[in-house]
């Protein structure tokens, strides 16, 4: 690897080297607030260094790597994101984790944020299944790491379950692709079909669809989101959020860089198959939602709905379809980060406030957090001026653009069935019955302050972005 390659991924080595740092410091002394501090300095330099070493023009490392300013945007959402969840993380270990071993949880954070960071960059089916597997590893344990609490074990069993099955499927469809073409990188794939027969044109297609298959449990597309629900549930609500927003965010982007390097828009029976999963996933993850009382769980059947809005992007073709994905993505991140965040902040020390009555009279207890948690929820239903609309008028675009009739007309009615029970929630907030409200957590002034800043400056994005989306805009056009 030459000098120029370590520079252009120095994002992703100053990750991996404040892994070991972070090794080091746990086993010298240990101490929560200090991993902590340690694990935001090393997220922060190497999110500082995206903006100066962001290339011009891609860079290419071997077949496994492309770095180009796509690669670079989503590891600066990627980082962001987990700045977000480590400040969580940090309110909600202390907390509900007291007086256990605390420092390991950020080492595991690193290392699922390195898995991310190396697949949006990965062009080469190893890259992406090494990184992919950083990724979920980590997410094992970070998922059950709260080991007193049943439902931590169960869900943390339930997501290694489901990571098998989608690195099987991964894995097969790889193998058949691999022995009809030849190849295991991306661009390759682009000029090897059109030679073969139809016989091994069938089984390449066929590989493809496996990895289909494979991707569709990582996204918790319908039909393969079962247990999603009870991942969502049973994980720490900041866990909840890195794996909405960094884990989901980028398979989104390994997705598009599938598409447009291997060209996958030729194929049609393959666009059809993304096109059932996108119907299936704006309508059944809407209706489940709509028969949920808990609010993780209608945030996780709410993000299966949502990942069925941005595959109607993804199908809208590489024009429209990756500039239109790309935002909405930002816009979902920022937002779900924020309800997850409230989650998190209202929570009492002993259990999270998950019910919907947990929420009864929130507006006359906690009125900052009740109006953040509502623009948050305004923001997924897609309500003008807020993030939400502009990222789903952009899908609506693409999919109207590229005459995706039937997909444009299920986004409609998906959203329409998802603002029932958004403002569902927001009816309990506003109702004057406030004894049921949790504050053992938020009564102390550590974490008001940081989680409150956290929180304004997400709430102030989802507004800035519905107002004045321009600037977002123009950076995701940029993006090539």
């Amino acid at each position: 690897m030459s000098a120029q390659d370590i520079m252009s991924l120095l994002p992703v080595v100053i990750l991996a080297g404040g892994i070991l740092f972070i090794l080091l410091l746990v086993a010298v002394k240990r101490d929560h607030l200090t991993t902590f501090a340690a694990t935001l300095l090393i997220l922060t330099a190497s999110l500082i260094t995206v903006f100066f070493t962001s290339p011009e023009t891609p860079h290419v490392i071997g077949e496994l790597f492309l770095i180009d300013r796509f690669g670079y945007y989503y590891l600066a959402l990627i980082l962001l994101a987990t700045l977000v969840v480590a400040i969580f993380s940090y309110l909600s270990l202390r907390d509900f984790f007291p007086e256990k071993r605390m420092e390991e949880y950020y080492l595991l954070l690193m290392l699922a944020t390195l898995g991310s960071a190396m697949m949006v960059f990965s062009t080469h089916f190893i890259s992406f299944f090494v990184s992919l597997e950083i990724l979920s590893v980590s997410l094992y344990a970070l998922i059950a790491y709260y080991r007193e609490r049943t439902k931590a074990i169960e869900a943390g069993l339930k997501y290694l379950m489901l990571a098998a099955m989608s690195s099987s499927f991964l894995l097969l469809g790889m193998a058949l692709v691999y022995a009809i073409s030849g190849t295991m990188a991306f661009h390759s794939l682009a000029s090897i079909s059109p030679a073969l027969s139809a016989t091994s044109n069938l089984m390449l297609i066929a590989g493809i669809a496996l990895m289909i298959v494979g991707i569709g449990f990582k996204l918790a597309a319908v039909p393969f989101h079962m247990w999603t629900p009870d991942v969502y549930e049973g994980a720490s609500s900041p866990i909840s959020a890195f794996i909405a927003t960094v884990s989901k965010g980028s398979i989104v982007a390994l997705l598009l860089r599938f598409f447009i390097l291997a060209d996958l828009y030729r194929f049609e029976k393959i666009l059809w198959a993304f096109t059932v999963i996108s119907i299936l996933s704006m309508l059944i993850g809407n209706l489940l939602a709509l028969m949920q009382n808990n609010v993780k769980r209608i945030l996780a059947y709410s993000s299966i709905a949502h990942f069925g809005y941005l595959l109607v992007a993804l199908i809208a073709g590489k024009e429209m379809g990756p500039p239109a994905a790309t935002f909405y993505l930002t816009v979902y991140v920022i937002t779900i980060l924020a309800a997850f965040g409230i989650i998190s902040l209202l929570s009492q020390s002993q259990e999270e406030a998950t019910d919907i009555e947990d929420y009864r009279g929130l507006f006359w207890k906690r009125p900052f957090l009740a109006a953040a948690f509502t623009v948050s929820l305004l923001s997924l239903a897609g309500i003008p001026i807020t993030a939400g609309f502009i990222g789903k008028f952009f899908v609506l675009t693409a999919g109207v653009g590229t005459a995706k009739w039937l997909l444009a007309f299920t986004l409609v009615i998906g959203s329409v069935i998802g603002l029932y029970y958004y403002l569902q929630i927001i009816v309990v907030m506003m109702k004057q019955e406030i004894n049921t409200v949790p504050t053992a957590r938020f009564s102390k002034a550590s974490s008001l302050l940081a989680g409150s800043l956290a929180l304004i400056i997400l709430t102030v994005l989802m507004i800035w972005i519905g107002v004045y989306p321009r600037w977002l805009v123009d950076i995701v056009n940029s993006l090539g």
